[in-house]
């Protein structure tokens, strides 16, 4: 299954460290690609930085039009799926989810336009509470692709952390 996301939306510079976040969580939990727009461009540069110690091919690409991204993808094939407060059941539309082929994870940082929720295929709800757009996307991630992403090894990372029941080990690759 090929998983992009697509954040909507920032607020300047308070956002920074969260928009990172998606972007970490998007990439350690199974996405290929992060969109974003009206974003630092140094968040590009983190990504790739993390990218070289840890491996990964993840890809973050600044676009400058939300909707000509969902309609782009639509055309090519992609299910939308918004995360949304107000939506469907995660633990009901899970299975359907899990037949799709190719999903875009639409996640806004403030109020996402109505039209997005118009646009969408699947309007999905983590849970009917507050929550964070990154708590939601890191459990969609996990339920959706049956936590497999988990054990992923990339062949060209600096680093790997071997898990030890206590303390820290990480093995450098390029010197180990």
């Amino acid at each position: 299954m090929k998983i992009e996301v697509l954040r909507i939306g920032q607020r300047l510079v308070r956002d920074d460290r969260v928009t990172t976040h998606a972007a970490l969580v998007s990439r350690a939990f199974g996405a290929s690609k992060i969109l974003m727009y009206d974003v630092n461009p140094d968040i590009k540069d983190t990504i790739s930085k993390i990218n070289r110690m840890w491996g990964s091919d993840f890809k973050v690409e600044i676009i400058e039009n939300w909707k000509e991204v969902i309609s782009s993808k639509k055309k090519g094939a992609f299910k939308i799926v918004h995360l949304t407060m107000y939506g469907e059941s995660l633990n009901t539309m899970e299975p359907d989810l899990r037949k799709e082929d190719k999903i875009l994870v639409v996640i806004g940082a403030e109020k996402v336009p109505r039209e997005v929720y118009d646009m969408a295929d699947y309007n999905i709800a983590v849970g009917n509470q507050p929550h964070s757009e990154i708590s939601a996307l890191a459990v969609l991630l996990d339920r959706v692709l049956q936590g497999k992403q988990l054990q992923t090894k990339y062949s060209n990372a600096e680093h790997e952390i071997i898990p030890t029941k206590k303390g820290k080990r990480v093995m450098n690759k390029t010197t180990d």
